[in-house]
């Protein structure tokens, strides 16, 4: 399995002249490029793209949208824009090989870029045995059900939290002992993938907000699953989350900067001991936290 790369480990430059795309791939070189515009050009400022991150399943990426953009659109979908014309994508762990980026100009253009996202080697594991699924009862289903409502209705929290702006650190350093996008595969029939990391470390470690954000769930009592919740807006449509918790330290509305201590690891919920459990999501796209944070210790 191929090492993942760092999110900002790279700097890669598109560059879009009208409503023509660039070939496909990434630019030799990183860097801006300067254009020399024609006097027919109705919006003289600067036409291309500033991408940096990893275009890659479970990758995100943090750019900058041609000047005088107005709106833009990832496969169709309106993405925030900052006020600076920065802003952030992100690729599901199942992301399609190709993504398409459209910005809208104040002068009315509708400038293109088709993205090749790379595919990842996922570990995969096959068992030669059924997939044994457990019935669930109706009053586990009844108090799920309220526990998604209140993890969906966090997700549409918006912030102002600059945190996706920044590389994010690790939250608890130790052993990696899940990796994201793992999946076992059960005499044909796929389980769910693993949709976070896995960190070892003992009841009552410290866990540190990765990057500044604004907490939008603290459980007052253990899910079902998750045990212990918290998670944390970024901005943007980022969000992290820390499951199986002993304590939470924070609530919610708190702002917590990035190295804040906000919680401790535990064993709540649906866990075989204590460890750190996190996840990233980007709207509705899973993603690697290892993008984000690099390799643990670094």
């Amino acid at each position: 399995m191929k090492q993942p790369r760092a999110l900002l480990a790279a700097s890669v430059v598109f560059l879009i002249l009208g409503s023509c795309a660039t070939p496909e791939g990434l630019a030799p070189q990183a860097g801006r490029v300067a254009i020399t515009p024609s006097p027919e050009t109705q919006d003289p400022g600067r036409r291309e793209f500033v991408l940096e991150g990893a275009i890659m399943q479970g990758g995100a990426v943090v750019g900058t949208a041609p000047d005088s953009t107005i709106r833009l659109e990832l496969d169709g979908r309106a993405i925030d824009l900052a006020k600076d014309g920065r802003f952030l994508i992100a690729f599901d762990r199942d992301a399609a090989p190709m993504a398409r980026l459209v910005t809208h100009l104040e002068n009315g253009e509708a400038l293109e870029k088709r993205l090749a996202v790379a595919p990842r080697d996922w570990p995969i594991e096959h068992i030669n045995a059924p997939l044994r699924a457990g019935v669930p009862s109706d009053t586990f289903l009844k108090l799920r059900a309220v526990e998604r409502e209140q993890i969906n209705a966090a997700r549409q929290v918006h912030s102002d939290s600059q945190g996706w702006r920044q590389r994010f650190i690790w939250p608890h350093e130790g052993r990696i002992s899940g990796r994201f996008g793992s999946q076992r595969i059960y005499q044909g029939t796929p389980a769910s993938y693993h949709g976070g990391v896995d960190v070892t470390g003992e009841t009552g470690d410290v866990i540190v907000a990765p990057a500044d954000g604004v907490v939008i769930l603290a459980s007052d009592r253990p899910f079902t699953l998750e045990g212990n919740l918290l998670m944390l807006n970024h901005g943007m449509g980022l969000n992290s989350a820390f499951l199986h918790l002993s304590r939470i330290d924070v609530m919610v509305g708190n702002h917590v900067r990035k190295g804040q201590p906000i919680a401790t690891i535990g064993a709540t919920g649906r866990a075989t001991g204590p460890h750190m459990h996190w996840g990233l999501k980007w709207n509705d796209a899973r993603i690697d936290p290892m993008l984000l944070a690099g390799p643990v210790g670094q």
